[in-house]
């Protein structure tokens, strides 16, 4: 027996256009699309809220932050991954790729034990069906760490990874070229001293001279024999763009110049910039603003990164800074480009025949308020 729900009274962002109408669901799945107002008595009045494709995310790290919630203070992995699921649902994130680190720049990395048990703990709950969301993972290696290889080997055939990348946060380039932007970040993130800080730099300098290369090679090689889509991290100088062409790299994540950015987008990479940068209008640590390669043209994909709730406010914050930009463009960057790097093309648009993965938003003031979320025609939240 069919499942419907019918949908009405909403302005519906399709892919090329907004209308005001019914979406009919059937069977988790969008079966019909109308311009008209539903008079059935099951319909749904949507109050003329606004009615978006759930939301894509494709690098958020805010699942470590549930695991470790202040310093040395961790907490059990399925009570911190039901309370991750449940806060991206409430952002109206739908799909999530929860990225995890793969080796860390600490000298101490708790983060060397969370790999294996948050692909382990995500499974068994899904298999459970107590998550809301549709969960897959993200492996973000640091390859300028000595074990990263190591970590990664016993979890690379997991059926959920959609997305590598390769990360170096040695001081002195790429996302850190201010070292006092390094300073500042690290002093403050592990308490060292000046004495302490200045030899911790020498050994992430020392260990990217000795482990980088070798190990981007070979996450490279792993990601490509499996079809798992990659991504660089980082990116400033056109050189690293171009070692990333020809590494086969089909995401450019947080480029932090506007050289890297056009060059990534001019080859066919998809740039991927966080939501915070573009709701704040700066960089955390005064790399390029994520408006500044939207009004570019340059920015093809929004990721919420550290602060779920970012993602739809970022976009919409986008369609009303950018004159070029409309808003089913600035919905296409949280939903259908995501979806479409990591071969998900059963969702991310409001189309008849894509999956029923939906929400309901009403903008108060200046801010979005999510009102409904739909994962496969399901309330979820």
């Amino acid at each position: 027996m069919s499942v419907e729900t019918i949908l009405t009274n909403a302005d519906i962002v399709m892919p090329d256009e907004v209308i005001h109408g019914t979406v009919l669901v059937r069977d988790g799945k969008i079966a019909d699309i109308d311009h008209g107002r539903s008079s059935l008595p099951a319909a749904v009045d949507l109050e003329g809220d606004t009615l978006i494709p759930g939301l894509v995310e494709l690098h958020t790290d805010n699942i470590e932050r549930h695991l470790m919630p202040r310093p040395k203070a961790d907490w059990p992995s399925e009570a911190a991954v039901v309370s991750h699921d449940r806060e991206v649902v409430a952002a109206g994130i739908t799909t999530v790729c929860n990225a995890l680190a793969v080796g860390a720049v600490s000298t101490h990395p708790v983060r060397e034990t969370m790999l294996t048990e948050i692909c382990h703990t995500v499974d068994a709950l899904k298999g459970e069906r107590a998550l809301k969301a549709d969960h897959f993972l993200h492996f973000r290696c640091e390859i300028s760490y000595a074990g990263m290889l190591d970590l990664l080997e016993p979890v690379i055939d997991h059926h959920a990874i959609r997305v590598i990348s390769v990360m170096d946060h040695t001081p002195g380039q790429r996302q850190f070229a201010d070292i006092e932007e390094y300073t500042t970040f690290y002093k403050g993130r592990f308490g060292l001293n000046d004495g302490e800080l200045e030899k911790f730099m020498k050994e992430r300098q020392e260990d990217q001279r000795r482990y980088s290369a070798a190990n981007r090679a070979e996450v490279v090689a792993l990601g490509q024999d499996r079809g798992i889509s990659l991504a660089s991290h980082d990116d400033a100088t056109e050189d690293h763009v171009e070692e990333a062409i020809s590494d086969g790299i089909v995401i450019a994540e947080f480029p932090t110049t506007k050289e890297a950015a056009a060059k990534s987008h001019e080859n066919g990479l998809a740039v991927l910039m966080g939501g915070p940068n573009m709701v704040r209008g700066r960089s955390h640590n005064g790399n390029i603003s994520a408006r500044d390669l939207a009004e570019a043209g340059t920015l093809d994909i929004i990721s919420s990164d550290y602060i779920p709730a970012s993602l739809l406010y970022a976009a919409l914050i986008m369609e009303k800074s950018v004159d070029s930009i409309t808003l089913p463009q600035a919905i296409a960057t949280i939903t259908r480009t995501p979806a479409r790097q990591i071969g998900l093309e059963d969702r991310g648009e409001i189309s008849i025949g894509k999956r029923a993965d939906l929400v309901r938003y009403r903008e108060t003031g200046k801010v979005p308020v999510i009102r409904s979320v739909w994962r496969e025609g399901q309330v979820v939240a």
